[in-house]
């Protein structure tokens, strides 16, 4: 016989349930880090077709929390669904980088504009304790956080700008490069000195200088094109030549002693 127990709204509920919600939840939060780890590292290259029967064999679980995760993925950009073919692995191109690149800094520049003129002085100290409340530990978080925490700054500044189509662009810009940008923190060119950007950021808004604010939002968003850039091509080495990428890598390490 079923265990029952009594539901919030009209009638008992079987206990069972809860505990099959739970364990699917769980399936697909573990299909989910399993294959981004996959993703990152590179064990399912770049344009591949993912075979889902194969990862739901290796993982121990149903298609349904491997289908679940693949769709998680794919609404981060870490993967693309095309119909009636399947899921695949985002392409690393530089082909059409700049663009979203160059459309981010229009974005983030109009926001801060707007920002400086028309929010309230307690949206501004919102801006500051975001930023006061991460940056002790903001150079050393694993890229995971640091690419959440950088996101969460410069859409806040799209929301104090009192646009939300500007937020939308930009969140959608965001989950464009997003796999991108995962790869590039994790690469030895990714500078943790942003942080002075950001600090600076956080001082123009204070004092409302929407010049000195959107200079360097632009130099910061600069910086990160170059250093993406070299990434990408780091990436690319290391999947399809990783002989070559193993060379480079050791003859950077003495360089760097």
């Amino acid at each position: 016989m079923t265990e029952r127990v009594e539901g919030d709204a009209g009638g008992d509920q079987p206990a069972g349930n809860e505990a099959e919600t739970r364990r699917s939840a769980d399936s697909s939060e573990r299909a989910y880090l399993t294959i981004r780890k996959h993703l990152v590292e590179f064990t399912l290259k770049p344009g591949e077709r993912i075979n889902e029967v194969q990862l739901s064999r290796s993982l121990g679980v149903s298609r349904t929390p491997i289908r679940e995760a693949l769709n998680r993925l794919a609404s981060e950009g870490f993967v693309s669904l095309t119909p009636n073919r399947g899921f695949f692995v985002r392409s690393l191109s530089t082909e059409g980088l700049l663009d979203l690149y160059e459309l981010r800094s229009i974005i983030e520049c109009a926001s801060f504009k707007l920002m400086c003129e028309r929010a309230e002085d307690r949206d501004i100290d919102r801006l500051r304790e975001y930023w006061e409340a991460i940056v002790d530990g903001y150079r050393d978080q694993p890229a995971d956080i640091i690419l959440a925490e950088d996101e969460g700054f410069h859409l806040l500044i799209a929301e104090l700008s009192g646009n939300p189509e500007l937020v939308g662009q930009l969140a959608s810009i965001n989950a464009r490069i997003r796999f991108i940008r995962r790869i590039q923190i994790e690469h030895p060119s990714h500078d943790k000195a942003q942080v002075t950007f950001h600090s600076g950021i956080v001082a123009a808004a204070v004092k409302r200088d929407a010049e000195e604010g959107m200079k360097l939002l632009r130099e910061h968003i600069e910086m990160t094109v170059s250093a993406t850039q070299q990434a990408l091509k780091d990436a690319l080495l290391k999947v399809f030549a990783p002989d070559n990428a193993a060379d480079l890598k050791r003859r950077r390490k003495v360089r760097d002693t």
